[in-house]
């Protein structure tokens, strides 16, 4: 007997444009078993949806924890293509600090 396919779901939270509201692209994906990440992403990849996202370079993880293209998939895993950061966060968190100051005065 057939193993039952598995359901993931893929996620990619998409840059706004400029006058553009911010989006997310989250597909469903029925894959045999045993799959792998690399598996769901070859499917995101030929999906239109997801065109001009860089599938192939950019870091991936699983329920937010980083993961490499050859783990296992289970059932309900929600894969999440991860964009690089606009800004470094401690240099984000220091102007915004700066700039609360600035009104309180």
């Amino acid at each position: 007997m057939a193993a039952k396919p598995i359901l993931v779901e893929v996620a990619y939270a998409a840059q706004p444009r400029a006058a553009e509201p911010p989006r997310a692209i989250v597909k469903q994906y029925r894959l045999d078993p045993p799959a792998t990440l690399a598996d769901a992403l070859r499917l995101a990849a030929a999906d239109a949806e997801f065109r001009g996202v860089d599938i192939a370079n950019a870091p991936v993880g699983v329920f937010g924890k980083l993961a490499s293209a050859d783990q296992w998939l289970n059932d309900g895993d929600r894969i999440e293509i991860y964009r690089p950061l606009t800004a470094d966060p401690k240099v984000a968190r220091r102007q915004r600090a700066q700039e609360q100051r600035r009104r309180r005065q």
